[in-house]
């Protein structure tokens, strides 16, 4: 008999009634947490509308500002937190937060190599302040289950001494073809790095990471993390800005950096962004579940299609985004012409590759969103290199990812 061809409705309802046995029901569990934890923080912190009211010029005295950083402090369990529209990325929060703790000749490592962008940023910023830096490349989530506690810190132990400032851990993947990390694998590599130094600064790039599992790094040993307002925590409804939370002390050699010593987080003007920034958080932990059962859901659909996805759709995520190898260029460009076809906004346009600055290759970008560069809305990228991958991420509606999901097949095959 022929082989009956199944519809992208059909395949669509089988894999979503798969995960919703499975997978889903851990991410409301999770999403369910995260609320509550958001929520306490909010009690706990007394905020009222009188913390809406912003002051000009300076910025001093502002007491939703303060408020704002109280909420984030408690919700990841940290001495202290700043949140900014004058943080203007990820990585400029994640600059502030390494860099603001280093002098002139400190060493510091990265387990991995970062991102694009940011091994730009660590270039530059290691040649400027005379800095020692290196990177971990034996180690990565996949390395890293192979190896027993004495053989990770024997490893790390070829990087770090007591005279090493700093280690730097990246959660997500960047353009990598490897999952991210998983909070135990973090919470083995912290426990390993301080057994060898314990005065060592433990800073992780918390990026894509956040409301993803009901822990965050600061709870599992990491000294300070920093993130992005236009991902995660901010709710896909915050224009711009990023956050830095940790220990006190290093939260406010960030802010120096940030602003000028002396200054620190007192100074900077919030620009009546700070309700929506609180209403961003208290929000997140729904986006985010949204945008996890959107990118299990691709990984089903592009698995059924043969394709190999990391993670797996079965898999427990750790961020909101979703790789998929294409094997070649025109299937990735293809791919990115359809979601940006399925945006909101900039639907009429076609994505091209082209340069950007700070990565080495060709990237093409699809993002149709609401907030300029927003992650956590629904978009797609990827360099053009082999093996041609695309990362799909976001998603502020599930129902809007599947409808984007059904366009692929129906116009993908």
């Amino acid at each position: 008999m022929p082989q009956t061809i199944k519809t992208s409705q059909e395949i669509i309802k089988e894999s979503q009634t798969e995960l919703e046995s499975g997978l889903w029901k851990r991410i409301d569990e999770i999403k369910d947490y995260n609320q509550e934890k958001v929520l306490n923080a909010f009690i706990e912190a007394g905020v009222q509308n009188s913390h809406y009211t912003w002051v000009t010029g300076y910025g001093y005295d502002d007491l939703g500002k303060d408020k704002l950083d109280e909420v984030y402090a408690k919700t990841f369990k940290t001495e202290a937190a700043l949140v900014r529209p004058q943080l203007v990325s990820g990585t400029h929060a994640i600059s502030c937060a390494v860099f603001g703790n280093l002098n002139a000749g400190d060493s510091f490592v990265a387990v991995g190599k970062p991102y694009d962008t940011l091994a730009t940023v660590f270039k530059k910023n290691t040649e400027k302040y005379d800095l020692n830096y290196s990177e971990i490349s034996e180690i990565n989530p996949i390395s890293l289950d192979s190896l027993d506690e004495t053989s990770l810190v024997s490893l790390l132990a070829k990087y770090i001494s007591t005279k090493t400032k700093l280690i730097f851990l990246q959660r997500s993947r960047g353009y990598e073809w490897r999952d991210s990390y998983r909070l135990e694998q973090l919470e083995r590599i912290i426990n390993a790095a301080k057994n060898i130094n314990p005065a060592l600064i433990v800073f992780t790039d918390n990026c894509y990471g956040e409301f993803t599992q009901t822990r965050e790094p600061t709870e599992i040993g990491a000294d300070i993390i920093a993130g992005s307002l236009i991902k995660n925590p901010g709710g896909g409804i915050v224009a711009a800005g990023a956050y830095i939370a940790g220990k006190s002390e290093y939260v406010n050699n960030a802010a120096e950096f940030l602003t000028a010593p002396g200054i620190g987080s007192h100074g900077g003007c919030m620009f009546d962004q700070t309700r929506i920034m609180m209403q961003g958080f208290f929000m997140a932990p729904l986006i985010v579940s949204e945008a996890l059962k959107g990118m299990s859901l691709a990984a089903k659909v592009f698995e059924t299609s043969g394709l190999e996805t990391i993670p797996a759709s079965d898999a427990e995520r750790n961020d909101i985004i979703q790789a998929i190898k294409f094997g070649t260029k025109e299937k990735l460009i293809e791919f990115c012409c359809v979601v940006q076809s399925s945006c909101p906004i900039n639907s009429m346009f076609s994505p091209i590759p082209d340069e950007i600055s700070g990565y080495d290759d060709q990237v093409i970008m699809a993002s149709g969103s609401f907030i300029e560069g927003s992650s956590i809305e629904l978009s797609a990228d990827g360099p053009i290199r082999e093996p041609y991958i695309g990362y799909f991420q976001g998603g502020l509606s599930y129902s809007h990812t599947k409808l984007v999901l059904k366009e692929i097949l129906d116009k993908l095959g």
